[in-house]
């Protein structure tokens, strides 16, 4: 099987040694038509993109609709205030504006109607303002898209508001907080790919101290992004699906830092041959041999990895695995076929202004694996050789699992929210605006939590309707209800109460954000509590739901905690089938996956430290665990395969510790450099000045350096001599590796390495 597998991919390398002109040539004209190709419509459905379609909050949304003739909850606002006061005049005009949208008024699509509040009375909020803020809520028809949400609301307010002494602040809620989110990405974009590039200009070039290896992992990164945006755009357009506004950042980075990674690996594999073949394209081979079975394997892993991602319930996740998984793949496809291509089209000089030769027909060849003797690597080996006993492995393992599981401590604390108008830069039209409303009324004023009560001939019952708002107001985490209690409401306007007489309705604010964890936490409380507050009430056959941003934001939260275990589970299944499959062993994958999944914690404990504790965020933006996870669980998979593969080649003719202490410092060094690449590049997500960013690009980088740096480097190097040759059971890798190898005092083998001979 082992000479079946090593032929194939012997063949292999010679096919792209001989063909690579035609590669080259090849991904050129693909790249060429993809461009040429006109690129399908987007689908314009933001909301699709977030919002469960089954959720129970919409569905109370739905059924208020049709009592009622418009929602109570509004996802776009004007606000005016002056801290000074506003004229009782400016007032009352912009009160009788928004009325007479309802009375008639001719509207423009896709606006249905307007509903003004003023703090000049305290009827809502924890605010001690009077008289300084009028806060108009717009109905829009929730099928239209955001862009047209917004132009109705610029319209409205130069119809309506367009006087200095207005005071008009500006628009704010969910639908104008998402566009923003979406405008920044997209404005930021190009300075993160531009950064992005520099940064791998920089590590690489430092890495192999050259100008042109960079270049080949930017002109490969750089197809790859455009093959995969491409074909993600037309599945997209043929599935009829609307892919998150966060996933283009990810893909940039996910995409070049993949492909970088790979680019570093075949590098590695090429730079420690050459000076010891007679040709330079026999270490080319050579190096593509050996390493295209272990890149393809990793690639492979982090692709389904991702794709675990499908496991989830929720659209959003769903959204983002096919798009990631393909991304991988394509990078996948273009590193092992188009790296090695370019390897043996520029050969040596890859390493220029370095100069590195093959040793040729009239040199005495050095052993390959063994030319790297820069002082770095000599470090490692003699690392590697100071852990390669068992009492010192033992040590190295309980020292990194409690620095590690140290760090995992406080991801008991981790709380989600889903973060939109608080996640805005200070200074963002919207987060000013949502900042006005939150001094003069309270901070869940923008995004108000609709309560529909139902029941037969319901409106009639208005005292015990009046007690179930008093008693909603005194819940905690409440700053007001406008509902029957207030008499303007008990008139004909079919604002709280339905003309059918079988549905009431009422606006509860809540005193935090509306999207943020502590909303959400209040919120989930307030529904637990609703049935008894409604019994008290003697509302006993009535049936209570709740709807509006904060309702479904809980709704998303808790469909994400339940993904949770869906997600886990496929990922780690399909992670252990992997490397199960790839070092044909049980033992090693159970304890390299482990120590994958360790990182992950201690990586979302410093996240939680940072962000919960030191700073004053008070949830993580819902989707940032989960899309860590896989992405980490499944790069440290990755690292396993590269790092693993390198010392399963080696123990073949070496017992398993002389096969640790010959293939871990060349590993280790390729896993370092990359590691820091993916983790610059994934850490220049915080160049995109929203706090899930922030959140996702802290969380990336520092796991993929405690892997790379911690877990790859030490800790599995050390488990594989504490545990020995049983680590490849059942398989045969190391059936030779039993007896004189690994006992604690046999060092044969490296000190015949660490004198090079």
């Amino acid at each position: 099987m082992e000479g079946r597998r090593d032929g194939f991919f012997t063949r292999y390398a010679g096919w792209t040694v001989r063909n690579r002109w035609y590669i080259v040539g090849g991904w050129l004209l693909v790249v060429l038509a993809l461009v040429l190709t006109p690129a399908p419509p987007s689908n314009d459905n933001e909301i699709a993109s977030i919002i469960p379609l089954d959720s129970p909050a919409l569905s109370s949304e739905l059924r208020s609709i049709q009592e009622f003739g418009f929602p109570l909850s509004s996802r776009t606002a004007v606000v005016q205030r002056d801290p000074a006061g506003l004229s009782p005049y400016v007032q009352a005009e912009s009160v009788l504006d928004g009325l007479a949208i309802n009375q008639g008024a001719k509207l423009e699509w896709p606006l249905l109607g307007a509903i003004p509040i003023t703090n000049s009375l305290p009827l809502i909020g924890t605010s001690s303002e009077r008289d300084t803020a009028v806060l108009t809520y717009l109905f829009m028809n929730p099928v239209s898209s955001f862009s047209s949400q917004q132009d109705a609301a610029r319209r409205y307010i130069d119809e309506h508001l367009d006087r200095p002494e207005d005071h008009v602040v500006g628009v704010t809620g969910s639908v104008p907080a998402r566009a923003q989110q979406a405008a920044l990405v997209g404005e930021n974009l190009p300075r993160l790919e531009l950064l992005t590039v520099l940064a791998i200009i920089v590590l690489v070039g430092l890495t192999f101290r050259s100008v042109v290896a960079p270049g080949i992992a930017l002109v490969c990164s750089a197809l790859a992004f455009v093959v995969t945006t491409r074909l993600s755009a037309w599945l997209e357009s043929l599935a009829g699906i609307t892919t998150p506004a966060e996933l283009e950042p990810l893909l940039v980075a996910l995409l070049l830092g993949v492909v970088t990674d790979y680019t570093i690996f075949y590098v590695t594999a090429f730079q420690s041959r050459v000076a010891a073949a007679s040709h330079w394209r026999d270490a080319v081979r050579r190096a593509v041999a050996v390493d295209t079975p272990i890149v393809g394997a990793a690639g492979v892993t982090v692709a389904a990895g991702t794709a675990a991602l499908l496991a989830a319930k929720s659209e959003f996740f769903r959204g983002f695995g096919p798009a990631m998984a393909l991304a991988v793949l394509v990078g996948l496809i273009v590193s092992v076929t188009l790296v090695p291509a370019a390897l043996a089209v520029l050969g040596p000089r890859v390493f220029w202004p370095r100069s590195t030769r093959p040793a040729g027909r009239h040199r005495t060849p050095r052993p390959a694996g063994l030319v790297t003797t820069a002082r770095g690597h000599l470090a490692r080996l003699h690392l590697v050789r100071r852990l390669a006993t068992r009492r010192a492995a033992a040590v190295v393992v309980l020292a990194c699992v409690g620095v590690l599981g140290l760090a995992s401590v406080a991801v008991r604390g981790l709380d989600l929210g889903v973060a939109f108008s608080s996640s805005l830069p200070s200074d963002n039209p919207v987060k000013v605006a949502s900042d006005a409303a939150s001094k003069a009324f309270a901070p869940g004023i923008t995004s108000p939590t609709t309560l529909l009560i139902e029941g037969a001939k319901v409106t009639s019952q208005l005292p015990r309707l009046r007690d179930l708002q008093t008693r909603i107001e005194a819940e905690p985490g409440v700053a007001g209800v406008l509902g029957p209690a207030q008499n303007f409401t008990a008139q004909a306007f079919d604002v709280v109460l339905a003309k059918s007489g079988n549905a009431a309705r009422m606006l509860i604010v809540l005193q935090n954000d509306p999207l943020d964890a502590t909303a959400i936490n209040d919120l989930t409380a307030l529904r637990d509590r609703l049935p008894a507050l409604a019994t008290a009430s003697g509302l006993t056959d009535a049936t209570l739901s709740l709807g509006g941003d904060t309702a479904l934001a809980e709704g998303l939260v808790t469909s994400t905690e339940q993904d949770l275990y869906r997600i886990a589970i496929a990922g780690i299944a399909v992670n252990l089938l992997l490397l199960v499959v790839f070092l044909r062993a049980l033992v090693a994958p159970l304890f390299l996956l482990a120590s994958s999944v360790l990182a992950l914690t201690a990586s979302l404990g410093l996240t939680v430290w940072v962000f919960m504790g030191v700073g004053t965020t008070d949830g993580l933006t819902f989707y940032v665990p989960f899309a860590a996870a896989v992405l980490l669980v499944s790069l440290g998979s990755d690292y396993n395969i590269f790092g693993v593969g390198r010392v399963w080649e080696e123990a073949r003719t070496l017992p398993l510790r002389e096969a640790v202490i010959k293939a871990v410092p060349e590993s280790s060094r390729a896993i370092t450099s990359a590691g820091l690449t993916l983790a610059v590049s994934f850490g220049m997500l915080a160049i995109i000045p929203l706090s899930p960013f922030r959140e996702l690009g802290f969380a990336m980088a520092c796991g993929i350096l405690i892997d790379a740096f911690l877990v790859r480097s030490l800790l599995v190097p050390a488990l594989l001599v504490l545990v020995g040759p049983v680590s490849g059971w059942p398989g045969p890798h190391l059936r030779g590796s039993r007896g004189r190898g690994d006992l604690p005092g046999r060092n044969d083998s490296s000190h015949s390495i660490a004198n090079g001979s």
